[in-house]
């Protein structure tokens, strides 16, 4: 499938009129060695029969693509958003018969096949994504609320996602057909990725032996949050932190650091202890390369009420409470950089999009969308960016080619 478009390294023949900051971006893409967005999403396989095919698959894509990024939440968002920009689009893409209607928006991203989706969206990734060593990978899933049907038996799909935390990049996510399911899924989204040199995090649904054996093969470390589903282990540790958990004024075997925050009135306290003695367990056997455990105490202060909660882990990190504290925050960042963007910015719990593939498509654009949006440091809220990218072509030229 060639694409015959300015987002995929326009050539010198492309005839659409250029101002000073498409000119800029047209030059720094022909000095890039770098696949463009839809060169990545190229060998993607048109599932339509001959006859039906009335619109190029690329320009679908491309309609898609622009859309999702400029404020649209459906196939009736994206349909309306191409007609509000036809002349624009029509100089670089075909549109033989004008934009698609919605219900092929629909009917094309239900039908195209989900992995060969998923891989062109990690080419992408893998070719305009820094350098990934050494930074926090939090891996966590999230259910689409709204895209259950009950009448077909249809459960709400679960995404589960990679996130990069210092490139605030969404590296990959995959689908599964229940929560539980992570157990399976998390392995067949780590192989791949290239995580090499960095630190996997996953919360307790993730804290299996498998899946720890299969980091340390990746040359990864991870830091597993430990719960009663593995409860001998999880008995042992507790008992073992409890012990050594207060500094009482001698060499304490156990590391500690303490952080303060306060903000919109509430004071948050967290507490960060590790140790690597682990000789008096009895049940780390089948974990791999695993050399301490950790505990993180938070204490919220809010209209004068406190509450403690303690959570527990089990890594394969050398004893550095520093490293295990940006670790574990770093997790929390999927949850506020990805997941409540994606509800806030995006509406993703409200989207009703259900039919064939459709629900877990749709989500791979919206990562596209959110990954194109973080690259770009202009001082606005992702809404916000949106909303102007829905407004300016120039500003969304300036996404999708900066």
């Amino acid at each position: 499938m060639v694409l015959p478009l300015p987002i995929a390294a326009p050539s010198s023949e492309t005839a659409w009129p250029l101002n000073p900051l498409t000119q800029s971006v047209k030059s720094a893409l022909e000095k890039s060695q770098r696949p463009t967005i839809l060169e990545c999403f190229s060998t993607l396989t048109d599932p339509r029969l001959n006859r039906r095919k009335r619109h190029l698959l690329e320009d679908i894509v491309v309609l898609a693509i622009c859309g999702v990024l400029s404020g649209a939440d459906d196939w009736v968002g994206i349909a309306a958003f191409g007609q509000a920009k036809y002349h624009w689009f029509k100089q670089f893409l075909s549109l033989p018969h004008g934009i698609p209607s919605h219900d092929t928006f629909g009917r094309v991203l239900a039908l195209i096949l989900p992995d060969e989706f998923q891989a062109c969206f990690t080419r992408w990734i893998q070719a305009v994504a820094l350098n990934t060593q050494g930074q926090v990978i939090p891996i966590d899933g999230k259910t689409l609320r709204r895209s259950h049907d009950r009448r077909r038996g249809q459960s709400a799909i679960h995404m589960v996602s990679a996130w990069a935390s210092a490139n605030r990049l969404v590296l990959g996510q995959l689908k599964t057909e229940a929560k539980s399911n992570e157990i399976t899924a998390i392995p067949e989204l780590l192989q791949v990725l290239d995580i090499s040199g960095c630190i996997i995090t996953i919360d307790a649904m993730g804290c299996q032996k498998r899946i720890a054996d299969l980091i340390i093969q990746k040359e990864a470390d991870y830091v597993l949050a430990l719960k009663a589903n593995h409860e001998h282990l999880f008995q042992e540790v507790t008992a073992l932190l409890a012990q050594k958990a207060v500094p009482d004024g001698q060499e304490p075997a156990f590391d500690y650091l303490e952080t303060k925050t306060k903000d919109h009135g509430r004071l948050e306290i967290r507490r960060y202890g590790v140790t690597d003695e682990l000789s008096t367990l009895k049940h780390t056997a089948g974990w791999k390369d695993i050399r301490l455990i950790g505990m993180v105490e938070s204490e919220r202060t809010a209209r004068g009420k406190t509450t403690v909660e303690r959570r527990y882990y089990v890594g394969s990190l050398e004893k550095d409470v520093a490293l295990f504290a940006k670790a574990v925050r770093g997790h929390w960042g999927i949850e506020n950089s990805v997941h409540w963007v994606l509800d806030m910015a995006f509406r993703e719990d409200e989207s009703r999009v259900r039919k064939g593939h459709a629900p877990e498509n749709l989500a791979v654009l919206r990562h596209i969308a959110l990954n194109l949006l973080r690259r770009d440091s202009t001082v606005l809220g992702i809404k916000n960016k949106r909303l102007k990218a829905g407004w300016s072509t120039d500003y969304l030229v300036h996404l999708l080619w900066g």
